[in-house]
């Protein structure tokens, strides 16, 4: 409902959910609340445009697709290329293959970039009618800890806005408002730098027969696929490092050396950049009805490709609290929201620190030394030779491991 506030020159409106920010976290808010019938309003600072080209992750693990087909959403929104479960470890050259599905019935993860997955979403909510708001400015939370909190905000066209509502989903990542709308000493913050530099590099080049991770003396490198004629890249480096001390040609010379494929076929690069490793995660993920949706609530290393599926797997269950509130009056979701996503949190965590500890210890070990260096290559040997690891592991790379 829409009106104008005469008194405070603000457009009035209301909302049971008010979803701030319009990546993959809070699109998939929005499009799991309306399959519930329960009515929200999306909120973002950029424009459709940025959002829609913005590319970070790439797979759609097992259990994120069982749950966006449990919503009938999966013929919808993914796109790309199912995995076909292998996995290369390429150690000083020699590959070793691991089935990262473990033999899992279901549905298999899916190679769907980032943006294709929040182009589909997007599309899909237009197409339905949804309330999907770019370029919002000015957006501050108030009265979070009452019965009904107010989202406001400032219009492309300078017009103010002011939405009362049941809800608010904060799914805009790390440096969003959301979180800062929390006063200070209510959440806990658990920060850990992993002390790693990472390039990663898009380029216009043929895509790895299958995911691909390199260990060896000159730093870990990996490379996926990112669509028919497209790759990412992942090359260690100082964490202090700059995209502009990796030329072209130092970058093609360090992928066909670390890789161990002298014969690589290079292409445009399109983007790179250059950060560091690093987790963290706060603690409530919910401060009176506002509730923190991915990366606002935690940040996993990309080691596993953790991150964008953490976010769906909160969406889903915040969707699903908030459906039992409404139409069924039941609270319990919403009470036990923080505890069971951040049991999955931690969960993910370590899987994703402890494969990031092995692959880059395993290979120079200029920074571990040697003594750790051996001990990831036995986890790496231990992977390579034991069912019962391998088992293991593809539960954990798969999201279907019993958490």
């Amino acid at each position: 409902m829409t009106e104008a506030d005469s008194t405070s020159g603000e457009v009035a409106q209301s909302a049971t959910v008010v979803v701030i920010g319009a990546g993959p976290a809070g699109l998939t808010v929005a499009a799991l609340l309306r399959r519930c019938g329960v009515d929200c309003v999306v909120l973002e600072r950029r424009s459709r445009a940025y959002v829609a080209q913005r590319q970070r992750a790439g797979i759609v693990e097992s259990r994120a697709v069982r749950m966006f087909e449990s919503w009938g959403l999966a013929d919808l929104v993914l796109g790309g290329a199912p995995h076909d479960g292998i996995l290369e470890f390429r150690v000083d050259g020699e590959p070793h293959f691991v089935d990262d599905t473990g033999g899992a019935e279901g549905p298999p993860a899916r190679l769907c970039p980032q943006q294709v997955l929040v182009q589909k979403l997007t599309a899909t909510l237009l197409a339905e009618g949804a309330d999907l708001r770019y370029e919002t400015a000015d957006v501050s939370l108030h009265d979070l800890t009452g019965d009904r909190p107010t989202v406001r905000y400032r219009s492309a066209d300078g017009t103010r806005h002011a939405i009362t509502c049941a809800f608010v989903a904060g799914c805009d990542g790390d440096h969003g408002v959301t979180r800062s709308a929390v006063p200070d000493g209510v959440l806990t913050a658990h920060p850990l730098d992993h002390g790693i530099g990472w390039l990663t590099v898009l380029a216009d080049a043929p895509p790895p027969a299958h995911p691909l991770l390199a260990v060896g003396s000159e730093g870990f490198a990996a490379h996926f696929p990112r669509g028919p004629h497209s790759s990412r890249y992942y090359l260690q480096c100082p964490p202090d490092d700059r995209p502009d001390a990796w030329p072209d040609a130092r970058v093609w010379e360090a992928l066909r050396t670390r890789l161990a494929d002298p014969a690589l076929t290079a292409g445009e690069i399109t983007d790179r950049e250059t950060f560091r490793l690093r987790s963290l995660v706060h603690d409530p993920m919910q401060y009176g009805r506002l509730f923190l949706v991915g990366d606002a609530a935690h940040i996993v290393s990309p080691m596993g490709g953790k991150g964008m599926n953490l976010a769906l797997y909160d969406a889903d269950l915040f969707a699903r609290a908030v459906r039992d509130h409404v139409r069924d009056d039941d609270d319990s979701g919403l009470r036990t929201y923080s505890r069971r996503c951040l049991r999955r949190v931690w969960s993910d965590q370590e899987f994703s620190h402890w494969l990031t500890r092995t692959v880059h210890d395993a290979g120079d070990d200029t920074g571990s030394g040697p003594f750790l260096r051996h001990l990831a290559r036995a986890r790496l040997d231990r992977l390579f030779t034991s069912p019962t690891a391998a088992r293991s592991f593809a539960e954990l790379m798969t999201g279907l491991d019993p958490v």
